[in-house]
């Protein structure tokens, strides 16, 4: 005797609505990638004349910038990461309840708060605090490649756009690592303190590891927010086209979001079709970034529970 399925009308049309929203998603990136790609065309064939800055081919033009903007989201992500998981940390397991939630709900509203804001600190406040310290680094430690001088008068440098970066990026980060680290089993905790460890210890070696991948996580959503970032860049950053490793200095490399948005206004002919070459590269090194973050969350999947 066989038995008849039935198929509820509200599951169906609840089917029917993730197939279609995922096409959707599926249909607007390969309509962001086709435009892109079109568009790009005469910039990609462009020769000397053509380009802006002089440039003799668009990777020499684009060069710089991938650099810059490499270079700026990997300071920020220095600087980010471990106050990330410091501040996560104390608010899911130091912090008193009260204190942890006030904490909570400030870093939640800090993340909704527009990049133009961080801008306006990064170029009035940030910048002219930390030159001081920028001359200082200069003087003592002028010696290392990364402090050579001669050092900026402004404070306008990468390492302040790096900064900026970090701060905006540290709420979304830490709100992740908090929820994932409330979510570590607290029956493993308990066995462990109950063992001796001491609560450090039981945090190494029964949060962490089961919160590596939710960690990993966090650190390229805040890698993708920071490759990607335009007006605080823009607003902060005295730009050139060079590559140095300098951080000091008053010539910095520029990022292909704040290129793109300070020269759009004024672009016309070839230079449109090279500012969105240099998006559709910026397109593809942050989609590599969340396949190469899928990848090492699916990794860690069946060790830390993310996906069970």
């Amino acid at each position: 005797m066989t038995t008849k399925v039935t198929v509820r009308v509200g599951d169906r049309v609840f089917s029917t609505i993730t197939v279609v929203a995922g096409a959707v998603i599926l249909a607007t990136l390969a309509a962001v990638a086709i435009f892109l790609v079109i568009q790009s065309i005469p910039a990609l064939g462009a020769g000397e004349g053509d380009l802006p800055n002089s440039a003799t081919n668009f990777w020499q033009y684009v060069g710089p910038l991938v650099f810059g903007t490499v270079w700026a989201a990997f300071l920020a992500l220095l600087f980010a990461t471990p106050l990330s998981v410091g501040i996560a940390l104390f608010i899911s397991h130091y912090a008193p309840r009260r204190v942890s939630q006030t904490l909570g709900y400030i870093i939640d509203l800090l993340a909704a708060v527009p990049s133009v804001v961080f801008g306006l600190w990064g170029i009035v406040v940030l910048a002219p605090l930390v030159q001081p310290l920028y001359q200082w680094l200069g003087d003592n430690l002028g010696w290392i490649p990364l402090f050579a001088g001669p050092v900026s008068g402004t404070g306008r440098t990468i390492l302040t756009a790096a900064i900026v970066l970090a701060v905006m990026v540290i709420p979304i980060m830490t709100a992740i690592c908090r929820e994932v680290f409330l979510q570590a089993p607290r029956l493993h905790e308990e066995a462990a303190l109950a063992l001796g460890a001491t609560k450090w210890e039981m945090i190494r070696m029964s949060v962490l590891p089961f919160a590596r991948s939710g960690i990993v996580s966090a650190i390229m959503l805040g890698l993708g927010r920071a490759l990607g970032e335009t007006f605080a860049v823009a607003m902060v950053l005295s730009p050139a086209f060079v590559v140095k490793f300098a951080l000091l200095q008053a010539q910095n490399p520029n990022t292909i979001a704040a290129n793109i948005a300070l020269q759009f206004p004024e672009a016309t002919g070839i230079a449109v079709n090279t500012l969105v070459a240099s998006g559709l590269v910026l397109f593809a090194v942050t989609l590599l970034v969340n396949v190469l973050a899928r990848w090492i969350v699916s990794r860690r999947a069946a060790f830390s529970g993310a996906n069970g």
